[in-house]
């Protein structure tokens, strides 16, 4: 189990993959002139600032290990560049959430819708976001948002799913969000965050949602894994986490097979840490 709250957590290895996979994912569909529509179900503050409490400074062993790294790879220099956009090349003082980073990227024809439940947290997202164009804020659980804006007019999207995990139920939330998504846009760019605990349901996840996507999503699938700390006897602590996403575009899983081991290297805290892909139809 998470005591989650997204501040304590922005930033770290985990918000590093999540991120890195969310702005590829951008940037291609910014590669055609038609407009797309992205929607975050569980967006969050949109941005964190870093200097609180202990709790929340697991940014240090996450985006604080690679930051000012002079030999990044592309998509992890992507990254660094998306951080910079909210605080110059000097220290992190502020980590963009993903309703942030989406809306870095979004031009005049796109769209961002943000679901977001918790009160406080919407309320910093607005300030953060409203007003500005092409920018919906809903109050709201996203898993019932979500279909009813599927499939876009213009039928270029991109959903991403990063829930909290914090209830069991949770897991079969996300497994039949995504099954909903391809029966109804087989089309979709369609990411989803799974994190590595040492829970049954946790570990079948990533392949039960590979399961799901198989012979539906017209461009197939992968499934990106960072491996940062090893399991604990007591069985508790975020280990790692996946990204599983359908109707990847073909440069990802190139770019992924090759950075993912220097995030590993990078970010790792045993000798174990690893990154993996594996990827299909």
């Amino acid at each position: 189990m998470l005591a989650y709250r997204h501040a304590f957590h922005a930033g770290n290895h985990a918000d590093v993959l999540k991120h890195l996979v969310l702005i590829q994912l951008l940037q291609h569909l910014n590669q055609k002139e038609k407009g797309y529509r992205v929607i975050d179900t569980h967006a969050g503050a949109g941005a964190y600032r870093v200097g609180g409490s202990a709790q929340q400074q697991e940014w240090a062993d996450g985006v604080g290990r690679i930051w000012g790294a002079t030999d990044a790879p592309a998509g992890v220099a992507a990254y660094l560049e998306s951080v910079k956009a909210v605080n110059g090349a000097g220290k992190i003082k502020l980590l963009p959430g993903s309703p942030l980073i989406a809306q870095h990227h979004l031009r005049a024809q796109d769209e961002l819708h943000a679901f977001e439940l918790h009160p406080t947290d919407l309320r910093q997202l607005e300030k953060l976001l409203t007003g500005l164009k092409g920018i919906h804020i809903h109050l709201g659980d996203g898993y019932q948002g979500l279909l009813p804006l599927l499939p876009p007019p213009t039928r270029r999207g991109l959903i991403l799913i990063d829930p909290p995990y914090e209830l069991k139920a949770d897991y079969a939330r996300v497994l039949a969000a995504v099954r909903g998504v391809l029966q109804k846009f087989p089309d979709a760019v369609l990411a989803v965050w799974v994190p590595q605990l040492q829970r049954l349901e946790a570990q079948q996840l990533p392949q039960r949602l590979v399961n799901a996507i198989k012979g539906v999503a017209k461009k197939g699938w992968l499934d990106a894994s960072l491996t940062v700390l090893p399991g604990q006897d007591r069985g508790f602590g975020l280990l790692g986490s996946h990204m599983v996403v359908a109707n990847p575009p073909h440069t990802l899983g190139p770019m992924l097979a090759a950075e993912l081991p220097w995030l590993a290297e990078r970010l790792g805290q045993f000798p174990g840490a690893k990154g993996v892909l594996r990827a299909g139809a």
